[in-house]
C-alpha cells in the first residue's frame, strides 16, 4: 500500500510522462510567472475571490498544477483530488468535477486576466474564465 507522498510521486511521474502530449507552453507564448519565490501579494491576500473558470475535456488538476509549477508559480496539493498554485499575482484552487470537468476559482489581479486565459488556452483544452467585482457581479468574461 502506498503512503500519500509516495501516491502522489508516482502519480506526478506518471502525468509527466502524460505531459508530452501538450505543448511546451512558453513556446507558444504563454507568461511564465517569473514570481515563483514571491507569495501572493498581500493586497490580493486579502481579496474575496473573484475569478473562476471551467476546463472542459478531463484534465487532470494534478496535470494542471504541474504545468503551472513548471511556469514557475508554487503548486501544493490541497486534498486528495485538489491541488492549489501561486504566484504573485495569482491564487488559484483546481478541482475535478463528477464529469470530468476542471474547476479553477480564487484570486487574481483584475489586470492579469488575459495572462491566466492564454496560459489555460496553451493547455490545448476548451474553456471559460469570470472575473468578479467585490459585489460578486461579473465584469470580465473569456471563453476559448
Amino acid at each position: 500500500m502506498y503512503d500519500r507522498a509516495s501516491f502522489e510521486l508516482l502519480r506526478t511521474r506518471i502525468l509527466t510522462q502524460l505531459c508530452l502530449g501538450i505543448p511546451d507552453l512558453t513556446e507558444i507564448g504563454v507568461p511564465t510567472s517569473g514570481n515563483g519565490d514571491r507569495p501572493l501579494d498581500a493586497a490580493l491576500a486579502d481579496m474575496a475571490n473573484n475569478v473562476c473558470g471551467i476546463l472542459e475535456g478531463g484534465l487532470d488538476p494534478v496535470l494542471v498544477a504541474f504545468r503551472l509549477g513548471s511556469l514557475g508559480w508554487s503548486t501544493r496539493s490541497a486534498s486528495w483530488c485538489s491541488y492549489e498554485a501561486e504566484t504573485a499575482w495569482c491564487r488559484i484552487e483546481i478541482d475535478q468535477t463528477d464529469d470530468g470537468a476542471t474547476l479553477v476559482n480564487g484570486v487574481i489581479a483584475p489586470q492579469r486576466i488575459d495572462d491566466l486565459a492564454t496560459l489555460l488556452t496553451g493547455l490545448g483544452r476548451q474553456h471559460s474564465l469570470e472575473l468578479s467585482d467585490e459585489n460578486d457581479d461579473v465584469v470580465e468574461e473569456r471563453r476559448h
